[in-house]
């Protein structure tokens, strides 16, 4: 590594890591506010809301990295400018081509570092975090509905390998932060739609190898579908027989089921996808999609993990321009104040492009692509104005 390239390195690396510090420290602590109303309720105590707030931090560093490297280097090219060492370096042979190598040698430690808290360290600790959440104030899994969690399965002939025979619709009243499901509610369907059992299980317990274990279960096999469609066209007093003779009821005290649904799907049905990883939001996706399922606002979540990283490159391209506006134009502080406006900006057009991504049809690709696509735009048209001014 040559002597200027270190002094790039260094001096940029020493400015993101200040600025990610203080946007770290900010979103701690309105977290730490978020959760102060639920301290001293329910058992959940100061080190509950604490130990919480620690655990949601990789995921915050994830969430501003591509700022913090923006207003880091901002500041960095602005000193540079400030102290006409930027014009010295000019001077001794430096193209823009070769400034902007240095910056991005730099800006691909911090993508590397963004794919490690993204896709290693958030998405181990989203789940911790949950559960110590929950533990703390005594409560289960919060869910969309007044009735439970639902989700869709495929129902096989021989376990996971068999042809596919049917449907089911699974429904849970409660999960708990330990995995156990409460209130199980199955709703299995043939083919052709038609319902074909009801099983009750006050309780399930997951065994693995996609094996639940149902406790106190009833069982409602009704044995003669086509009565739900055909029924009324029968007479009212035989099909009352009939039907009374197609429902059988049966009793375990436990069960085997075995479902491709298993605790980690379970969890990322009720899950925010900005704090799973690309592998996960991948396999829930094709479960989605084998069930017939919307999966769209999975798709654009797959798609910014990928590129969200990447705009870390764009954004410190974005701030090589500053490097070339001398002191009168104006202060550091002033470019520093220019480069926080031009990251949220980034961030808002970023979570745009994802609410219309969900709203037209635009492909899941585009969506995620076309923020990043803009601001390098940008900087391509800033860096080609200076160069020409």
């Amino acid at each position: 590594m040559s002597i200027l390239q270190r002094y790039f390195f260094v001096s940029i690396l020493q400015a993101v890591a200040f600025a990610l510090a203080a946007l770290i420290g900010l979103q701690a602590f309105m977290d730490l506010t978020g959760e102060l109303p639920a301290v001293g309720k329910n058992g959940y105590g100061m080190q509950h809301a604490a130990f919480y707030v620690l655990t949601m931090l990789p995921q915050h560093v994830n969430e501003v990295l591509p700022v913090a490297a923006l207003i880091g280097t901002i500041y960095t090219m602005a000193q540079f400018a400030s102290t006409s060492e930027f014009t010295i370096m000019r001077a001794s042979s430096m193209s823009t081509r070769t400034a902007a190598v240095m910056v991005g040698k730099v800006g691909l430690v911090l993508v590397v570092l963004a794919f490690i808290f993204g896709e290693l360290i958030t998405p181990r600790l989203a789940p911790l975090s949950e559960k110590i959440r929950l533990t703390g104030r005594g409560t289960a899994v919060s869910t969309e509905f007044r009735s439970g969690m639902w989700t869709k399965d495929i129902v096989k002939s021989a376990g996971m390998s068999g042809d596919v025979t049917g449907t089911r619709f699974f429904n849970v009243r409660e999960v708990r932060p330990d995995g156990q499901l409460i209130d199980v509610k199955l709703y299995d369907f043939d083919t052709s739609f038609r319902l074909r059992s009801v099983t009750l299980a006050k309780t399930a317990n997951f065994q693995g190898n996609n094996t639940w274990q149902l406790n106190e279960v009833t069982e409602n096999i009704f044995s003669n579908p086509a009565l739900a469609v055909d029924g009324a066209q029968a007479n009212l007093a035989n099909n009352y027989a009939q039907a009374t003779s197609a429902v059988e009821v049966k009793h375990h005290a436990t069960k085997e089921l075995i479902s491709e649904i298993t605790p980690k799907i379970m969890s990322v049905s009720g899950s925010d996808p900005e704090r799973m990883s690309a592998n996960e939001l991948a396999v829930y996706t094709r479960h989605l999609q084998e069930n017939k399922q919307g999966t769209e606002r999975f798709k654009i979540a797959f798609w910014k993990k990928l590129f969200d990283p990447l705009a870390i490159f764009v954004l410190m391209a974005l701030a090589l321009p500053f490097a070339y506006l001398h002191t009168r134009s104006g202060g550091v502080s002033l470019k520093i104040f220019i480069g926080i406006m031009i990251g949220v900006s980034f961030l808002l057009v970023n979570t745009l492009f994802s609410h219309i991504g969900l709203l037209s049809a635009l492909p899941a690709f585009v969506t995620a692509l076309m923020p990043s696509l803009l601001y390098l735009l940008l900087a391509l048209g800033a860096l080609y104005w200076v160069e020409r001014h």
